[in-house]
C-alpha cells in the first residue's frame, strides 16, 4: 500500500512548493540532455556507488573509479573484486545508484540495475594493470591481480533513470543570482536541472 506524499506545508495553490526546481528545470532535446550527462560523468571519473547491505537492509556507499561507459554513455562499468561486500549486496538486490559530484557543486545521480560480469573476454577488454595494487598477488599462481585472476569482475550499471544539475552560468553569475534571491525572495536560477526517464534512456540503446 503506497503512502501519501510527505508534506509539512500548506502552500497557496498559485505558488510552487519547490520554487528552486521550477526556476532551474531545463528540458532541452534528448540528445543534449544525454550528452551533457555523459560529459559530466566522464569528467568526474569517480562516483559513489550505493547498494543495499544483504544482512541488514541498510544502504551503504563506496567510492568507485569508472572503468568505461556503454549504451551511448549512460550505462556505467566499474571494476570489482568479486569477493567483496558489494558483490554480495548486488547478488541479493541488483538495484543500485551511482552519484557524482564536482567541486563546483554540480552533480548527477544515476539509478538502475547492476549485473556482475565475470567472463574473461569482458574482463580482459577493460583490464588495467593498476588493479594489481588493489587485489594484490596471493602468490599461488592464480590470484595474481592479472587479467586471468578470477577475483576480477566488472559491475555493469544499466541506467533506468538519471537526474543531474550543471551550472547555467559562471561562478560570478551564480553568486549574483544567489544574492538577488536572498534579497528579493525569488528562487536563484543557477543550474540546469534535468531528469531523464526510463523511456528516454531506452532510446539511447
Amino acid at each position: 500500500m503506497s503512502q501519501k506524499p510527505f508534506s509539512n506545508a500548506d502552500v497557496p495553490d498559485n505558488k510552487p512548493a519547490d520554487p528552486y526546481k521550477q526556476a532551474n528545470k531545463s528540458e532541452p532535446e534528448l540528445t543534449e540532455k544525454v550528452q551533457d550527462l555523459v560529459t559530466f560523468v566522464e569528467n568526474c571519473k569517480f562516483g559513489m556507488m550505493t547498494t543495499r547491505i544483504e544482512s541488514s537492509g541498510l544502504l551503504t556507499s563506496r567510492c568507485m573509479a569508472m572503468a568505461a561507459m556503454e549504451g551511448g554513455g549512460v550505462d556505467l562499468l566499474f571494476h570489482t573484486n568479486t569477493e567483496s561486500g558489494k558483490t554480495d549486496d548486488l547478488n541479493n538486490d541488483p538495484k543500485i545508484n551511482v552519484a557524482f559530484l564536482n567541486s563546483s557543486g554540480e552533480w548527477a545521480s544515476v539509478s538502475g540495475e547492476a549485473s556482475i560480469i565475470t567472463d574473461r573476454e569482458t574482463v580482459r577488454k577493460y583490464y588495467t594493470p593498476t588493479l594489481k595494487a588493489w587485489l594484490g598477488d596471493l602468490e599461488d599462481g592464480k590470484h595474481d591481480g592479472g587479467p586471468e585472476d578470477p577475483r576480477i569482475g566488472v559491475i555493469k550499471v544499466k541506467a533506468v533513470t538519471a537526474t543531474y544539475a550543471i551550472a547555467s552560468s559562471t561562478v560570478l553569475g551564480r553568486g549574483i543570482e544567489v544574492a538577488k534571491g536572498a534579497i528579493t525572495g525569488s528562487a536563484a536560477k543557477v543550474n540546469k536541472l534535468r531528469e531523464i526517464n526510463e523511456q528516454e534512456l531506452q532510446q539511447c540503446e
